[in-house]
C-alpha cells in the first residue's frame, strides 16, 4: 500500500495574517492575499495553506470556501510555535531604495529580531515608507519560513539612537577606519548585541567620535576592503548569526 503524502505539502502557500489563529476558527481573507491564493497559486476548496500570525506560530489550514475575490481558511493543525530568534538588532543607515530593500529582505532571512533604520549626515535617502518596508519584511519571512516577524523601528537620527541606547546592549559599529576583527569582537561580548552600519559615504568624523564615546560601542572591521552599506549590513549580520546566533543550534 503506497504511503500517504505528507500534509500539508511542502509546496503549500505560506502567509502571515494580522489576527490570532485558533483551532476551528475560520480565517477569512480578501484583498491582495486572496488574489495571490486564488489567481496565482490557484487554490481550491480542500487545498492546504500554511498561516502564521506572529503570535501562536504556524498552522496548517484547509481552504473551506472560495468566492470570486475572497476565501475562507480553516485552521486544522498547529504545526509549530512562534520561534525564539536571537536577540540581535540591526541598525542600518538609510540607503537608496533598492539597496535598503535588499537589507530588509536579507536581515529578515538571516534571523534579525529588530531592524532600526538610522539617519546619518551622509545618507542619500532621508525617508522610509513604513508600510512598504513591513510588506517586504513579511514577504521575506514567508519565503524563509520564519514564524516571528522582526520588529521594524521608526527612522531614527543617529544622535537620538546613541542618546537613548540601552545600557545592557553592545553596539558594534562597522568602522571603515578600523576596529577589532568582527568575529573576535562578537565572540568576546556576552549579552544582547546590535550592529550599526553606515550610509554610502560612511560616517563623518563627528559621528564616528560620538559613536566611539558611547560606552556600549565596539568598533569592528569587516576586512581589508571597503564594503557598500548593504554588503556590510548583510555580511556582518551573517557573521554574528554564525558565531553568536542560532546557526549552530
Amino acid at each position: 500500500m503506497p504511503a500517504l503524502p505528507a500534509w500539508p505539502p511542502r509546496s503549500a502557500p505560506r502567509l502571515f495574517v494580522d489576527r490570532q489563529i485558533e483551532a476551528g476558527v475560520p480565517v477569512p481573507l480578501d484583498g491582495p492575499q486572496a488574489h495571490y491564493l486564488l489567481r496565482v497559486m490557484r487554490v481550491q476548496v480542500g487545498s492546504a495553506v500554511a498561516l502564521c500570525d506572529d503570535i501562536t506560530g504556524e498552522w496548517a489550514c484547509e481552504v473551506g470556501s472560495v468566492g470570486k475575490r475572497d476565501l475562507v481558511l480553516m485552521p486544522v493543525t498547529h504545526l509549530k510555535p512562534r520561534e525564539e530568534v536571537p536577540d540581535f538588532w540591526l541598525c542600518p543607515a538609510l540607503l537608496k531604495k533598492d539597496r535598503f530593500d535588499l537589507v530588509l529582505e536579507k536581515a529578515t532571512e538571516l534571523g534579525t529580531a529588530r531592524i532600526v533604520p538610522v539617519l546619518t549626515r551622509r545618507c542619500v535617502a532621508d525617508k522610509l515608507n513604513g508600510d512598504r518596508a513591513r510588506a517586504q519584511i513579511t514577504e521575506a519571512a514567508e519565503q524563509c519560513a520564519r514564524t516571528a516577524l522582526p520588529q521594524l523601528g521608526e527612522v531614527t537620527k543617529l544622535d537620538s539612537l546613541l542618546r537613548d541606547w540601552p545600557e545592557d546592549r553592545a553596539l558594534f559599529f562597522a568602522d571603515e577606519l578600523g576596529g577589532a576583527p568582527a568575529a573576535e569582537a562578537f565572540t568576546a561580548q556576552s549579552g544582547p548585541g546590535a550592529l550599526l552600519t553606515g550610509p554610502e559615504g560612511g560616517f563623518d568624523d563627528a559621528e564616528r567620535e560620538a559613536i566611539r564615546a558611547l560606552p556600549q560601542a565596539r568598533a569592528i572591521t569587516l576586512g581589508p576592503r571597503i564594503l557598500r552599506g548593504e554588503t556590510a549590513a548583510i555580511a556582518a549580520t551573517a557573521l554574528w548569526m554564525g558565531v553568536c546566533g542560532d546557526w549552530g543550534a
